[in-house]
C-alpha cells in the first residue's frame, strides 16, 4: 500500500468498512469467508488431565508492549480477537478457529493482512451447573478474580509469540495452551478489616453446588474499648475488587517506593500514588474523634455471569436479593454488633453499586432507611443508555428506512465517541455466546431478562443484528424497570420511600447514563402523598461516575465516597431513627 495514491487507500478502507458491517449484521455468524486458514490450539496432559469446555479465544496483535489478552477492549486500541466453544477438549486434542468463526472488530481470521504478528490463545473454562429449575448449563465461575476471563485462575493460555499470517495460505498454525493461570490468595483480616465467607444455602440449592457469598467488613474505630456499643451497617455496593476494602483503606502514608504510573482515564500522572494517599487519608478520617461511627461493608457476590449479582432475585442468577438480605447481613450484623433495624441500615455505591443502591431501597424498602447512588446504570429503560427498549426495533442502528446510522454506547465529556453499541456487543459476542461473556450487556441480560428454553438467558436483541425482542422487554418492565416500578406502585411503596432516594450523576456521563435518570427525577418531582423528599444532582459537564461533589474532579472525588456520605447517613439516621431507637451506644 506504500505506493498506492490517496483515492486507493480510501477505496480499500471503505470497501474494508463495508464488508465489517455486512459481515456483523446478518442474524447468525458471519457467512464463512473463503479462505483456508486455520489455528490449531491444544493443551497437554501437564496442563489438565481432564477434558474441559470453555470459550477458545484467539488473539492478534500487532503491538508487542504486552500480552495480547490483555489488549482487548472496545475502544480504538483494541488488537484483534476470534472466538469458538469448544466441548469435552480432551488433552492432546486440537480445536480449531478458522475463517467461519466470528471476530473482533475484523469479523474473520480472513480479513486480516497478511504479515507478521503477535499471536496468543486461551480457554476460558466452563463449570457444568444442574440448577434447581431443571436446567442443565455450562458457565465460568468466578475463581476469585471478578469474572476477567484473561485473568481467572484455570484457565489455559499459550506463550505469546510471533507468527507470519497469510488468509490466502492452506496452513493450520498450531498453538499450545502451555500456561496456567494461578490461584489468587486471599486478603486477610487486619484490626480494622475482617474477611467474611459463607455458605449460602438459597445460592447452593439453585445452583446445585455450594455457592458462597462474602464481605470486607471495616469496623468503626473504638470498636473493642466499647463492647456495648452497636452500629448503624452501610453497604458500598459495587463490582467486585479483591481486595477492594484494602484498597481503599490504608494504615500507612503512601509508598515512597510506588512506581509512578499514569491513568489514561484521568489524564492523571502518578494516579496510583494519588489513590494511596486519598486511601490514608480515608484511614485518618475513620479514626478521627467526629467521625461517626459505623459498620461498612463491600459485598463480595461474584458468579457464573458476572463479578456480581446486581444483589436482586433473577431468574438466571438465583435468589441473590433473599440470599444478601436473609443470610449474608444478618450473619454481619450478629457477629459485628450491627443494630439490626430497617432504620439503621444504608446503601451507597456508583456505576453498577449505583443501580444496586437504589434497586435494593425500591425492591426492599423496608429493609433500608437510604441509598446513595452516583452514576447508576439504568434506572428507566426507556433510556436504556440511548436506546428505548419498548418502543425501538433496533438497539445498534437509529430506525430510518434508508440510512444505518449507528448508535453510540460510551462518549467523554466533548461527546466524542470512542464505541458504539454493535462493537460493544460484538465484542462480547465473541468472548461468550449465550450471555457467557462477562461483559457489561451481557449481565444485563443475564439479570433482568427470563430464561430461554435451553437454560441460558433470554436475550433483549439479537446479538448480531440489535433486534429487541419485545417480549422480552415487557419482561424486563414488570420486574426490573426502576422507573416503571416507582411509577407503578408508589401508592404502596412511596410511604416507605419517602426521604430515602439520593441520585447524583454527571450530565455528561460516559455512558449517557444521566438519560434515564432525568426520567425517574421528572416522576419522583411530580409525587404526592407522599412527596419523594430525596435529592437528585448533576455535575456540569462531569463524567462516570460522579458522585455529588461539585468541587473536585472525578479522580478524586471517586476515592472519597465515604466521607462524603457518611455524614449524610448520620443526618437521615437522626431525623427518621424510630421512638426509643439506640441513637447513643455508637456516638462516641
Amino acid at each position: 500500500m506504500k505506493n498506492s495514491s490517496p483515492k486507493v487507500c480510501l477505496f480499500a478502507l471503505a470497501a474494508l468498512c463495508l464488508l465489517v458491517l455486512s459481515a456483523t449484521s446478518c442474524g447468525t455468524e458471519a457467512a464463512a469467508p473463503d479462505s483456508p486458514l486455520r489455528f490449531g490450539i491444544s493443551f497437554s496432559v501437564e496442563q489438565s488431565s481432564e477434558a474441559l469446555d470453555g470459550r477458545l479465544l484467539l488473539m492478534v496483535s500487532t503491538d508487542p508492549s504486552a500480552e495480547p489478552r490483555f489488549q482487548i477492549s472496545n475502544g480504538h486500541a483494541t488488537q484483534l480477537i476470534f472466538g469458538s466453544d469448544v466441548e469435552n477438549l480432551a488433552p492432546e486434542e486440537s480445536a480449531f478457529i478458522d475463517a467461519g468463526d466470528f471476530g473482533f472488530p475484523l469479523p474473520s481470521i480472513a480479513d486480516i493482512p497478511a504479515g507478521e504478528y503477535w499471536v496468543q490463545a486461551l480457554l476460558h473454562r466452563y463449570e457444568t451447573f444442574q440448577r434447581s429449575d431443571g436446567h442443565t448449563v455450562k458457565l465460568p465461575m468466578d475463581r476469585g478474580e471478578g469474572q476477567q476471563w484473561n485473568q481467572a485462575p484455570g484457565n489455559l493460555y499459550s506463550t505469546p509469540r510471533k507468527v507470519a499470517i497469510d488468509p490466502g495460505k492452506d496452513e493450520t498454525i498450531a498453538i499450545s495452551l502451555d500456561q496456567v493461570i494461578p490461584p489468587i490468595p486471599e486478603p486477610q483480616s487486619t484490626k480494622f478489616i475482617k474477611v467474611e465467607k459463607i455458605q449460602s444455602a438459597l445460592l447452593s440449592d439453585f445452583w446445585g453446588r455450594p455457592m458462597f457469598l462474602g464481605a470486607h467488613v471495616l469496623l468503626p474505630a473504638g470498636f473493642d474499648e466499647h463492647p456495648n456499643a452497636h452500629y448503624p451497617l452501610v453497604i458500598n455496593h459495587g463490582h467486585f475488587r479483591n481486595p477492594y476494602m484494602f484498597d481503599i483503606f490504608r494504615e500507612t502514608p503512601p509508598d515512597p517506593a510506588l512506581e509512578p504510573e499514569y491513568s489514561a482515564r484521568f489524564d492523571w500522572e502518578g494516579y496510583n500514588r494519588t489513590v494511596q494517599e486519598y486511601a490514608y487519608k480515608f484511614y485518618k478520617y475513620w479514626i478521627a474523634p467526629d467521625t461517626p461511627r459505623m459498620i461498612m461493608i463491600t459485598i463480595q457476590h461474584p458468579n457464573p455471569y458476572f463479578d456480581d449479582s446486581y444483589a436482586v432475585n433473577s431468574a438466571n442468577l438465583g435468589p441473590y436479593g433473599d440470599a444478601i438480605n436473609q443470610e449474608l447481613i444478618p450473619y454481619i450484623e450478629e457477629k459485628y454488633r450491627g443494630l439490626g433495624e430497617g432504620w439503621a441500615r444504608f446503601t451507597y455505591g456508583g456505576s453498577t453499586g449505583g443501580w444496586e443502591a437504589i434497586g435494593v431501597q425500591v425492591m426492599y424498602p423496608d429493609f433500608y432507611n437510604g441509598c446513595f447512588a452516583a452514576c447508576p446504570d439504568p434506572i428507566d429503560f426507556q433510556a436504556y443508555q440511548l436506546v428505548n427498549i419498548y418502543e425501538d426495533r433496533n438497539a445498534y442502528f437509529l430506525d430510518s428506512k434508508w440510512k444505518k446510522t449507528p448508535i453510540p454506547e460510551t462518549r467523554n465529556y466533548l461527546g466524542e465517541v470512542k464505541a458504539t453499541m454493535a462493537e460493544a456487543n460484538h465484542l462480547e459476542r465473541v468472548l461468550g455466546t449465550k450471555a457467557r461473556s462477562g461483559g457489561q450487556w451481557d449481565i444485563w441480560q443475564a439479570v433482568f431478562g427470563p430464561t430461554d428454553k435451553d437454560g441460558y438467558v433470554k436475550p433483549i436483541w439479537d446479538k448480531m443484528t440489535g433486534e429487541i425482542d419485545p417480549e422480552v422487554a415487557a419482561y424486563w418492565k414488570e420486574n426490573y424497570d426502576l422507573g416503571h416500578i416507582l411509577r407503578r406502585d408508589w401508592d404502596v411503596i412511596g410511604p416507605k420511600l419517602e426521604g430515602k432516594i439520593h441520585i447524583y450523576v454527571g450530565d455528561m456521563d460516559n455512558a449517557y447514563l444521566n438519560n434515564p435518570v432525568y426520567l425517574v427525577e421528572e416522576f419522583l418531582e411530580s409525587t404526592q402523598d407522599p412527596y419523594y423528599n430525596g435529592e437528585i444532582d448533576y455535575g456540569d459537564r462531569f463524567e462516570h461516575c460522579w458522585n455529588g461533589d461539585h468541587d473536585q474532579p472525578n479522580a478524586v472525588s471517586r476515592l472519597r465516597y465515604q466521607q462524603m456520605f457518611a455524614p449524610k447517613i448520620v443526618k437521615r439516621i437522626m431525623e427518621s431513627a424510630p421512638q426509643g431507637a439506640d441513637l447513643k451506644s455508637w456516638r462516641y
